[in-house]
């Protein structure tokens, strides 16, 4: 089913404010000037060619980067005023996992929530309704070192989850996943979003984007190019009313690539 028009709830306010977000490396800038808002409960896509500024951005709105300029609010609180307590309300799935190696999975989990202040006894209920879920219950007692990129993926998307945080922000979620585990996440993170919880979620496989995500940004050389719904941005863009994501996507990103063919090709 697609819900990628599926309307903001009612009255459900903005999770995420972005104004004026730029960041600059070496004098030029990876992020250029990226407003936008993203409503309560929204599964939001954020996406773009490889280099476009994705990832600088979530790491600006979750803290771990500096803004050459511009400002963040994550559920009213601005987040370089008040980031510890931004950080409370947030989840972070990151692409490169900075998992303790040395740690067993179950052992991270515990690590991670009382990091977030839950009591002992409740740390380990959730992890043990998140290491069952996420089919890891077998591998619970093994380092992490010894887990293959899938096992790393899901140990890292539970203890983003541990927290109940307000808004998750999922940089490629499924890379690495196979497709039974892949199913069981997304249906997880549906059923978040329908909860209340706010997903920023990036991803290269467009078609995931189209099925899961309420309304998209892209952007391309650091700057939005676009941003709504799959119909809006096929009305601002006047592409066919049936074009898929992709074909939008590659409208906008990809339409001054030179294209060569291969000599023995043709």
């Amino acid at each position: 089913m697609n819900v990628f028009a599926r309307p903001a709830p009612e009255g459900a306010g903005d999770a995420i404010v972005v104004r004026g977000l730029t960041k600059l490396f070496g004098g030029r800038p990876a992020v250029d000037h990226v407003s936008f808002r993203v409503a309560r409960g929204r599964f939001f896509g954020f996406l773009g060619p490889n280099g476009a500024g994705k990832s600088t951005t979530i790491k600006m709105l979750t803290g771990l980067l500096r803004p050459t300029e511009g400002e963040v609010f994550i559920e009213g609180h601005p987040l370089e005023r008040e980031l510890l307590a931004v950080k409370r309300l947030i989840g972070i799935l990151p692409e490169e996992l900075p998992l303790y190696e040395r740690l067993t999975g179950e052992e991270y989990l515990h690590f991670a929530g009382r990091m977030y202040g839950l009591s002992r006894e409740e740390t380990r209920r959730r992890t043990d309704e998140l290491l069952a879920f996420l089919s890891l219950e077998e591998e619970r007692g093994k380092l992490i070192v010894d887990y293959s990129q899938g096992m790393r993926k899901k140990t890292a998307l539970a203890a983003a989850l541990i927290h109940s945080p307000r808004v998750l922000f999922l940089d490629e979620p499924l890379n690495g996943i196979d497709p039974v585990s892949g199913r069981v996440v997304t249906d997880l993170l549906r059923r978040l979003a329908q909860k209340g919880v706010t997903m920023f979620f990036t991803s290269h496989v467009l078609d995931v984007a189209e099925r899961l995500c309420d309304e998209v940004a892209i952007i391309d050389r650091g700057r939005l190019v676009a941003q709504g719904t799959l119909a809006q941005i096929r009305a601002q863009r006047e592409v066919a009313q049936d074009a898929s994501l992709e074909d939008v996507f590659l409208k906008l990103v990809a339409a001054d690539v030179k294209r060569q063919d291969l000599s023995w090709i043709g």
